[in-house]
């Protein structure tokens, strides 16, 4: 083959699309992935995941310096002082540990990374930056972008997406989030740590609406006792800038009188739309669906060797849902046949406490008419968590009423996140609950409650 020759080349170098590449690489295909940014990773670890955890993760210890370590009988002489300047030099720290870490994977795997903008000229045929390159198939991994809210036009300084939201120089007397969603109330959570008063704003009469319905009641109780406050069933209007701040117009949903809040700076985290542009799709008879992602069926898109995943596909848009789908693709231009249960594809809020949840909900199961019985067991039953002095929320299986095979479940509570990997493994091999509950958990563990609420499907937890 020449330079510019390829069995796939893969157009995005964000998780989905570095993965893909990796895999395609590791199964005996010669592999290219373009990537426009400087570094790899895509929003993910540039300007996402990553970053945003290592905030989170920063703002957890301040807060806990100042109001949880006493209670561990850890006394801090003097005060806590916030360095805000090194909390994010340490974000970007970590940021690039990451992205140097995927150009590692990418050299030892011999992944070549075309450096630069992609544009599909034809099928098989890909310009990054006028450069033709041919290949037997093109995977589109372009990953998504913010959604703008009219009325309100991002500056990155006083209104910010999440991108603005990780680089404020200052916490803000007054932070207003607009979108009740995962982004907006995990970057919501760190700079009210940090000492800013946070005002959420969600159009819907609930925040992360995707969630089940008692997790999300529960998560937002907990929420406005650590000092957010919401404005449920609003719209946002218009906003306008002053020498002070930003001047937010509000109406109801349901229609009634505007009224105007202020804040220093103003998050948009409505949700994310793919990405797309200059990519050449209609050019080429890409076809799109109504909410503007990539037409597919197997990863194949309407046309012959031009494939998708990730973001740009229906689907959560997920890191790790776009990293399976990577994994599959790959495997399947491979000639394998690869499986991908979009049921056991856990989401996560890494707030705290955490929130997590796999499967269906309450909501979703009640809708397709599908009987089932629920088990739960509170965090505040739990030894670990009594020792931890973190007992807020539960553990909610729930499994079909006549068969006990576990179709969803919902964990609000420490480290929900790791303690849904458990869950999500009993659904992709179909387990049941009293599979969990005959489970040996090590004890003192946050695992035990997870086990609890697998015991409580069949009414007989131990500990409650």
């Amino acid at each position: 083959m020449s330079d510019t020759a390829f069995d796939v080349i893969v157009i995005g170098g964000g998780p989905g699309g570095y993965v893909c590449a990796i895999r395609s690489a590791q199964l005996g295909m010669r592999v290219a992935c373009v990537e426009r940014r400087a570094t790899l990773g895509g929003t993910c670890l540039n300007i996402g995941c990553i970053p945003s955890k290592a905030l989170l993760q920063s703002s957890e210890k301040y807060e806990e310096a100042r109001h949880g370590l006493a209670a561990h009988g850890v006394v801090v002489n003097g005060d806590v002082a916030l360095d805000l300047a090194r909390m994010l030099a340490r974000k970007q720290e970590v940021v690039a540990a990451n992205v140097s870490g995927i150009e590692f994977l990418f050299r030892k795997n011999k992944v070549t990374w075309l450096k630069g903008t992609g544009r599909i000229a034809a099928p098989g045929v890909v310009e990054v930056d006028g450069v033709a390159h041919t290949t037997r198939h093109i995977v589109i991994a372009t990953g998504s972008e913010s959604v703008d809210l009219p009325g309100v036009e991002v500056d990155e300084k006083r209104i910010v997406t999440s991108t603005g939201g990780l680089e404020l120089d200052r916490v803000p007397g007054h932070l207003v989030v607009i979108g009740g969603g995962y982004i907006g109330l995990e970057l919501g959570s760190v700079w009210r740590r940090l000492g800013a008063k946070v005002t959420v704003v969600e159009l819907l009469d609930r925040i992360v609406p995707s969630m089940d319905g008692e997790v999300a009641r529960h998560f937002q109780r907990i929420l406005a006792r650590q000092g957010m406050s919401f404005r449920l069933g609003t719209r946002v209007a218009g906003a306008r800038r002053t020498n002070e701040g930003v001047v937010l117009t509000l109406e109801p949903a349901k229609g009634g009188a505007a009224e105007e809040i202020t804040a220093d700076v103003v998050l948009v985290a409505v949700g994310r739309r793919p990405y797309t542009a200059g990519l050449n799709l209609e050019g080429v008879g890409v076809a799109l669906d109504e909410r503007g992602r990539v037409r597919t069926e197997g990863f194949a898109t309407t046309v012959p060797g031009i494939w998708a995943i990730g973001d740009v596909i229906a689907g959560p848009m997920l890191a790790h849902k776009a990293e399976e789908e990577g994994v599959a693709l790959a495997e399947r231009l491979a000639g394998q046949h690869p499986h991908l249960n979009y049921d056991a594809i856990p989401g996560v809020v890494y707030t705290a406490p955490e929130v997590a949840a796999v499967g269906a909900t309450e909501e979703q199961l009640k809708e397709r008419g599908i009987a089932f019985r629920a088990g739960k067991f509170p965090f505040s039953a739990n030894g670990r968590a009594r020792a931890m002095g973190e007992t807020e929320g539960f553990v909610k299986i729930l499994a079909d009423a006549a068969t006990d095979r576990i179709l969803g479940a919902h964990i609000i509570g420490p480290d929900a996140g790791t303690l849904i990997a458990e869950l999500a493994l009993a659904i992709e091999f179909s387990a049941s609950a009293e599979d969990v509950a005959r489970t040996s958990h090590a004890h003192p563990s946050l695992n035990e409650a997870v086990k609890e609420a697998a015991l409580a499907v069949a009414g007989r937890p131990i500990h409650i």
